[in-house]
C-alpha cells in the first residue's frame, strides 16, 4: 500500500517501499508501516497516512501542460457523469483528465496522436493502475469510431472539426466539453455549433484562491490560480 508522508512543513512524500531518503534524512521502511507517525535518523518527524487517488496523481510524470483540479472537477461536477458512463477523451497529454475521468466512470477511451504523450500517458495509467481506459494512437480530427457515448471531452486547438462526429457519437442528452485558452477560439466554436445539433449550456473560467488560516491569522496567499483556460458545455439534442 502507497503512503503519504508528511513533515511539519506541510510537504509530501509519496512512500511504496523500502527506506524513503528526503531532505531531513531518511525514514526506515519498518517505522512507515509501524504507524501513524515516524522520525527520519535526523530525529525530523513525519506524519503518515494511506496514499489516496489524488496523492498518486500528483506524482505522475508530466509532459505537455495539465488540466488544473479545479477545471477537472467542473467537467465532473456540471455533466452528471457516474459510474455507468462511458466518456472519450482527446489530447490526452500526460493523460490528467482521462485519469480523472476513469477514477469516476465506467469506461474512458482516450485518443492521443502525439507518440511521445502515447508514452508517458500508457506509463501513468499503468503507474495509477487504472485498468478502465482504452488508450489509442488516434487523430479524433479523422474520425470517432464510438457510439452511445455520454460525454466527450477536447483538449485540441480546434475542436470545431470534430462537431460533426461528435454529433454522431454522443447519445441524446450527451455532453461535448472543450477546453480553450483562448477567448477567440470559443467565439469560433460557437458560432459553428449553429450548424450541428448542439445547445450551448455554460461557457465559464474558474480562478482558485487559497487562503493561509494559522491561529487568528486569515489571509489569502499572495499567488492564486488565474486563467487556465474556458470551459465550453455543449449538449448533444
Amino acid at each position: 500500500m502507497k503512503k503519504v508522508l508528511v513533515d511539519k512543513k506541510g510537504r509530501k512524500y509519496l512512500w511504496d517501499k523500502g527506506d524513503l531518503h528526503t531532505s531531513l534524512g531518511i525514514v526506515k521502511e519498518r517505522s512507515i508501516k509501524k504507524g501513524r507517525k515516524a522520525k527520519s535518523h535526523l530525529k525530523k518527524e513525519f506524519l503518515i497516512y494511506p496514499a489516496s487517488f489524488t496523492d498518486k496523481l500528483r506524482k505522475i510524470k508530466r509532459g505537455p501542460a495539465i488540466m488544473l483540479p479545479k477545471d477537472v472537477g467542473a467537467i465532473i461536477a456540471y455533466t452528471g457523469i457516474d459510474k455507468e458512463s462511458v466518456v472519450l477523451d482527446a489530447g490526452v497529454g500526460s493523460g490528467v483528465l482521462s485519469s480523472n475521468l476513469a477514477n469516476v466512470v465506467k469506461k474512458v477511451i482516450s485518443y492521443e496522436k502525439n507518440k511521445e504523450f502515447l508514452k508517458i500517458a500508457k506509463k501513468n495509467f499503468e503507474f495509477l493502475n487504472q485498468k478502465n481506459i482504452s488508450l489509442k494512437e488516434k487523430d479524433i480530427y479523422k474520425k470517432i469510431d464510438e457510439k452511445n457515448l455520454d460525454l466527450i471531452t477536447l483538449d485540441l486547438a480546434e475542436p470545431w472539426r470534430v462537431l460533426k462526429s461528435a454529433e454522431k457519437a454522443l447519445k441524446e442528452g450527451g455532453f461535448l466539453v472543450c477546453y480553450l485558452p483562448n477567448v477567440t477560439q470559443v467565439i469560433k466554436l460557437v458560432e459553428e455549433t449553429k450548424q450541428f445539433h448542439f445547445i450551448k449550456e455554460k461557457i465559464i473560467e474558474l480562478i482558485e484562491r487559497e487562503w493561509d488560516v494559522e491561529d487568528l491569522k486569515a489571509r489569502p496567499k499572495s499567488q492564486i490560480i488565474g486563467h487556465t483556460g474556458f470551459l465550453c458545455f455543449l449538449r448533444r439534442f
